[in-house]
């Protein structure tokens, strides 16, 4: 049994579930038909009795760049007017989350392999699988923290403590796959070239164990979690998230990606710029020309 789904498919073999995203022009930038088709492809994997073991990869250059702005904040898509319903605005996010966390939920346990970036929604996807392995050379963060953006499945403080989620989440930066590991966000980092060897063993190794134990096993560990109010954590998130694109300052934003397009938003965002409390004035070309500039000025010379 195989998923097959417009953005993204799945394949089985030697009692592995591969799950790839398959939005590669877009570096699977997130849509609303992508969170849906994840929370079957591994509805379908769990309901496969060959399956033991699903991994969820990404197509192309990267795992997940997060939600497609181009749709979201140049587009304005799902985006409420002047008037904001925040139960409405709940009922959807929390569709979205629950599509992701159906692979924390999954009864049989699932693996991340991220290469290129899992940033933004796209660190909320791979942080819901029960362990991440991660090319060196790949980033992961949450950069919407520092505007328009709360992750909504909270699990950077149940898997990196309170200071380190803090470090994140304040700031907005990415990390690589060694600092990533070395802070015990990931279970392993490993050279690009050899990522998929490494899922590869550790997805053979966990599939040789029965159904029933795995899922005994991961429902316990998962249990405590609960315990700890991770429902009730998720919750709060998702309202947040839901101001934050809402709030004078995420509409400002959305008025920037539409004035100026999302990626000049997001470099501005990204760039460490000052973003001004209650909105204001969206910057103007000059002002974007000059950021250009100096990003391209840092990169030349980094390199």
């Amino acid at each position: 049994m195989a998923y097959q789904g417009n953005t993204v498919f799945s394949e089985v073999r030697d009692r592995i579930a591969y799950l790839t995203l398959n939005r590669p022009d877009r570096l699977n930038a997130i849509t609303a038909e992508m969170a849906r088709e994840i929370s079957e492809a591994v509805a379908d994997a769990n309901a496969d009795d060959e399956v033991r073991v699903i991994v969820l990869q990404g197509a192309g250059r990267a795992f997940c760049a997060g939600y497609d702005l181009k749709i979201y904040a140049e587009g304005g898509a799902e985006h409420q007017g002047p008037v904001w319903d925040p139960i409405k605005d709940f009922r959807a996010m929390k569709t979205v989350t629950d599509y992701f966390l159906s692979l924390w939920r999954s009864p049989k346990p699932t693996i991340a392999k991220v290469h290129g970036y899992a940033v933004a929604g796209g660190s909320d996807i791979a942080l819901a699988c029960d362990m991440v392995v991660m090319a060196q050379d790949a980033r992961i963060g949450y950069m919407p923290a520092r505007i328009w953006g709360c992750p909504t499945t909270a699990m950077w403080v149940y898997r990196l403590g309170a200071e380190r989620a803090k470090r994140m989440l304040l700031t907005g930066d990415t990390i690589d796959g060694i600092k990533a590991e070395r802070w015990g966000l990931v279970i392993d980092t490993v050279p690009a070239d050899e990522l998929d060897a490494a899922v590869d063993r550790l997805a053979r190794r966990m599939s040789g164990v029965p159904t029933n134990q795995l899922v005994m096993q991961k429902m316990t560990i998962n249990q405590a979690y609960d315990n700890m109010g991770l429902q009730s954590t998720q919750n709060m998130a998702i309202l947040f998230d839901g101001i934050t694109r809402h709030s004078p300052e995420g509409r400002w934003f959305v008025d920037f990606a539409q004035e100026h397009g999302f990626e000049a938003a997001v470099q501005w965002r990204d760039s460490g710029r000052f973003m001004p409390d209650g909105g204001g004035e969206v910057p103007q070309r000059d002002e974007i020309d000059e950021m250009r500039r100096e990003l391209e000025a840092r990169r030349s010379s980094n390199s």
